[in-house]
């Protein structure tokens, strides 16, 4: 499985090269942007995310689990609590089958 997650309208960087962002530019880039992959499975309602590789380094080599829940047409993927800008959060995605 991969995941990226991105915020919307991000600002590009001013050289337009890849590897010439300034330090703030590529700071701004890494704040509105998440991802890793990996396999996976299913166990009852949740599913394992066995990452092999992330943005997040501290993720390399763990298992992220999600809490799994259908309806309908509709999936959602939910974290049980996890530190996120210091403080205990969850995160939820929904998606839903056109």
């Amino acid at each position: 499985m991969f995941v990226a997650i991105m915020g919307a309208a991000r600002e590009p960087f001013v050289a337009g090269d890849l590897l010439s962002g300034s330090t703030a530019e590529q700071a701004r880039a890494a704040e509105t942007y998440v991802s890793y992959c990996g396999r996976y499975e299913f166990r009852g309602d949740t599913v394992l995310h066995h990452e092999e590789l992330s943005l997040f380094p501290n993720w390399v080599g763990f298992t992220q689990e999600r809490l799994v829940e259908i309806s309908g047409d509709r999936l959602a993927l939910s974290t049980r609590p996890l530190l996120l800008q210091g403080r205990q959060q969850t995160a939820h995605l929904l998606w839903e089958r056109l």
